[in-house]
């Protein structure tokens, strides 16, 4: 019993730390993301491949053609093995770019195919891997000026971005 209560938090801990690194590379934030992968990590995204230092100048601040992203974490399967673990996570990863002639919706389905590693009681990231599904571009985006739906926004915070988002002062006091 105590060690299918130990493999439960275990699951639940690299699930926390799956979902974690999807707002900070949503946010661009470095701390966040930081805090997903140990410093001798290596990531290999098939367009970008190198250490996670290399990595993080990648991602953060991203490029500027690319004004949001939304990466929505589905199922992980989770392999265990002692400190160690595997975990194919899918993904869905929306992303607004604007190349020049207005910004359009693109959106790409994969899985992350992580290694991770249990150092001092926490686990992250040792390794990541993606695999692409499938891709599709949506088209122009919609000019959130207008609102969504015929109706106005009361504020401009409602429209999600990638720097300067409102949910960073809403959860401006707690860290991982």
């Amino acid at each position: 019993m105590e060690q299918a209560l130990e493999d439960l938090l275990d699951h639940e801990y690299i699930r926390r730390c799956i979902a974690r690194l999807a707002r900070g590379e949503d946010r661009r934030d470095a701390d966040l993301i930081r805090s997903a992968f140990w410093p001798d990590a290596v990531v290999d995204y098939g367009v970008f491949q190198g250490s996670f230092d290399e990595y993080l100048a990648w991602v953060v601040p991203g490029a500027e053609a690319i004004t949001n992203t939304q990466h929505v974490v589905a199922q992980s399967h989770i392999a265990l093995d002692g400190d160690g673990a595997k975990a194919e996570t899918q993904v869905i990863s929306y992303h607004r770019l604007d190349m020049g002639e207005g910004e359009r919706d693109t959106v790409i389905g994969g899985r992350y195919l992580d290694i991770f590693a249990k150092r001092d009681n926490e686990w992250r990231i040792a390794s990541r891997k993606m695999l692409y599904d499938w891709y599709q571009d949506w088209g122009d985006s919609i000019d959130w000026s207008k609102g969504v739906m015929g109706q106005q926004f009361s504020d401009s915070r409602f429209s999600g971005r990638a720097h300067g988002d409102w949910s960073h002062g809403f959860f401006a006091e707690i860290r991982p």
